[in-house]
């Protein structure tokens, strides 16, 4: 069927000429430079943040030359997450994990800056005069003077940005833009609508329907004009969703139209860089009009009022006048989501207090005009006057959480959308000098997830190799910890707690290579030292002696002789036999060392004792070796033995691995670390506060 519509080449159409020197060159002489900007992540600036990055855009636009042309772009784009499930050795809730968020759709932002230097009688033009209503472009000459001193304030305007250490851009260079045989470059994939590497140029199409790019339906809302505009804008503005009575969480002014908008789309930001000085000479004389004719009309008389007070702030605090719009171009695949994909754009410009206007009479030219280094091409009749600082306040500020690029860290999920995300909050953090350690201290309400987070934490450290010594109170990590033993085999995944038919036990004298460093003779005396003396009844320096030899020389017995089995019976039998005969060779006194009260006091731990099953486990664990570890302490938290005994074990064991363990991670974790009336508990937090880095 023969097409009977009006068509053009997009060759005789084509605005631009060539790229020299990382520029685009447009056929009527305009030079651009083309950044890619890097904006910090959401929820992550606060006011004062973006104060200094609207200040610093502010700053750097101001050394800009007249008749330039300052286009940002921020492109939207509706992508799918894809699961990672080719790693090996995945386990089986990292699968189950990737599985649940597989094709999870998300928005992917980039941002682009394109700095178009131009002339005034192209600043001037209407969208009557666009190059795409034009039949032919004849092309002109670029002055080597403007141009040099142009790009010299490029690199003024970039310097200044990328001081913030907020933003930063990146020039890109002639492949980027004009792209590769293998690559798609931008202006490419401009004509395309899509970030993808491999596209396929498509036609552009202005029907009864609206502006159509290949099988999309492209829809443009436009900012346009100052009756559409609030009374009143800001660098940010608070975001209800996530804020309380005493929090305020902070987005940039024109997030809802940014993130906060589902659809694909762009948003294009535009400031024209005119002569200030011409402009408001040009307004002093409108307003000298407007007053003679004001006893003709009221409204003439309102009209030389509001632009006394433009005359008035822009002489009073020496701002820039300039023109400025804001444009976003919506598309769908789906002519059935059309219409709600308009209704989406229109609140959320309406969240603005913006007027939303669908522009259906110039959409193809705003659409010409946005293309990469086209900016000159914009229709003068779409802007609206303002000063710099304001015009800046409907720039997107933020982009979505990135991936860390660090090797180690856990899979947590995108507030927006849901996509996860790798976020290493140990390392990366040192590195950057934003903390001085990796402790962490997880704090919420009841039912707030904590334990479901420290569940989800501590099972992706430990699949990254890190050793896990668990506190817990309430079952927490019980199925986390049977998961574990189940896939080693029983190897891994210890998990310790009372019961009446199983109840606790340990072996503190037992290890698989037979060292008894420092830590551990230590470990040892004061767990016997706690069940020998009360909290009250500090031991004398005699008495600590006493209780050290024995038990140096109790070590020292069971590496001469294998047979016996290290145990706290053992030890007992040592010290009621052998070391009672050391302590009568030596003339130790009784109130020096009251052995028969020592022997009485430590009895119920030994054979045939109400607490015999203590400190004589039969499972031979040496529990330097094992990964993952809990101690259950719910049904003795409040024991005046068992927990005390409990604790010292576990204070040893993790000490037992930092000296030994060279060069692999550590972690502790305890539960429900409020409870400080476990003296025992908080000695142990604040004495290794020091020392856990």
């Amino acid at each position: 069927m023969r097409n009977t519509l009006k068509a053009a080449t997009l060759e005789s159409k084509f605005p631009l000429l060539a790229v020299e020197a990382d520029c685009i060159i447009s056929k009527d002489a305009d030079i651009t430079a083309v950044f890619e900007v890097e904006l910090p992540e959401l929820f992550t600036v606060t006011a004062a943040e973006y104060e200094a990055i609207h200040a610093a855009w502010a700053k750097a636009i101001k050394v800009l030359p007249n008749y330039t042309v300052v286009h940002k772009q921020d492109w939207f784009i509706r992508e799918d997450y894809r699961s990672q499930t080719d790693k090996e050795n995945l386990s089986f809730l990292s699968r189950s994990y990737e599985m649940h968020f597989n094709e999870r759709p998300f928005l992917n932002h980039k941002c682009y800056l394109y700095l178009t230097k131009t002339t005034k009688e192209r600043m001037r033009m209407q969208s009557s005069f666009s190059s795409l209503c034009r039949g032919f472009i004849i092309p002109k000459e670029v002055d080597k003077d403007t141009t040099a001193h142009f790009l010299d304030t490029v690199g003024q305007f970039a310097r200044i940005v990328n001081d913030t250490g907020l933003v930063h851009l990146r020039r890109l260079v002639g492949d980027e833009i004009t792209g590769t045989e293998d690559k798609a470059g931008l202006v490419e994939k401009y004509f395309c609508l899509s970030m993808e590497n491999t596209t396929a140029l498509e036609d552009i199409e202005l029907g009864d329907d609206g502006l159509r790019v290949g099988d999309k339906h492209v829809s443009v809302h436009t900012l346009s004009e100052l009756d559409a505009l609030p009374n009143k804008v800001g660098t940010d503005c608070r975001y209800e969703r996530l804020s309380t009575d005493k929090s305020d969480c902070k987005l940039s002014f024109a997030s809802p139209v940014g993130l906060l908008l589902s659809c694909n789309h762009l948003y294009n930001q535009y400031i024209f860089l005119d002569d200030s000085g011409e402009n408001l000479q040009r307004f002093e004389k409108s307003a000298r009009n407007m007053q003679s004719l004001s006893k003709y009309s009221r409204s003439n008389q309102i009209n030389k009022e509001w632009i006394d007070l433009y005359l008035n702030d822009a002489h009073s605090f020496g701002l820039t006048s300039v023109r400025a719009h804001c444009n976003v171009i919506a598309w769908t695949d789906n002519p059935m989501e059309v219409k709600n994909m308009r209704n989406d754009v229109g609140s959320q410009i309406a969240m603005m207090e913006c007027k939303p206007r669908h522009n259906t009479v110039d959409a193809a030219t705003l659409y010409w005009a946005a293309m990469p280094g086209n900016g000159a091409d914009f229709p003068a009749e779409e802007s609206f006057y303002t000063f710099i600082e304001q015009a800046l306040c409907f720039w997107v500020e933020e982009t979505n959480y990135r991936s860390s690029v660090s090797p180690f860290g856990l899979k947590m999920s995108d507030r927006i959308s849901g996509k996860p995300l790798h976020v290493d909050i140990s390392d990366l953090p040192m590195k950057r000098g934003v903390t001085t350690n990796r402790n962490k201290f997880v704090l919420g309400g009841s039912g707030s997830g904590k334990s479901f987070f420290m569940n989800h934490l501590a099972r992706q450290y430990y699949e990254q190799g890190t050793h896990v010594v668990l506190i817990d109170t309430g079952n927490s990590y019980q199925g986390l910890c049977s998961l574990i033993h189940q896939k080693t085999g029983g190897k891994d995944g210890i998990y310790f707690t009372y019961t009446d038919e199983n109840p606790i036990a340990f072996n503190p004298f037992f290890t698989d290579d037979k060292v008894f460093d420092i830590e551990k003779r230590e470990s040892i005396k004061t767990l016997i030292l706690t069940l020998w003396k009360k909290d009250n009844e500090p031991a004398t320096r005699s008495e600590e002696v006493a209780l050290s030899n024995a038990v140096a020389l109790y070590i020292r017995r069971i590496k001469e002789d294998e047979s016996i089995v290290p145990s706290f019976n053992t030890f007992y039998e040592f010290v009621k036999t052998d070391y009672r005969k050391i302590l009568e060779e030596k003339g130790v006194r009784e109130k020096d060392f009251d052995l028969a009260g020592f022997l009485n006091v430590l009895e119920p731990y030994y054979r045939g004792g109400e607490y015999d099953f203590l400190l004589n486990s039969d499972k031979q664990l040496d529990l330097l070796g094992k990964r993952f570890i809990v101690f259950e302490i719910d049904q003795i938290k409040d024991h005046p033995i068992l927990f005390p005994v409990t604790t010292i074990i576990i204070m040893e064991l993790f000490i037992n691995k930092m000296r030994r363990l060279k060069g692999v991670r550590k972690m502790i974790i305890i539960e429900e670390a409020w409870l400080r009336h476990v003296s025992l508990v908080y000695d142990c937090l604040t004495f290794h506060s020091t020392r856990w880095k």
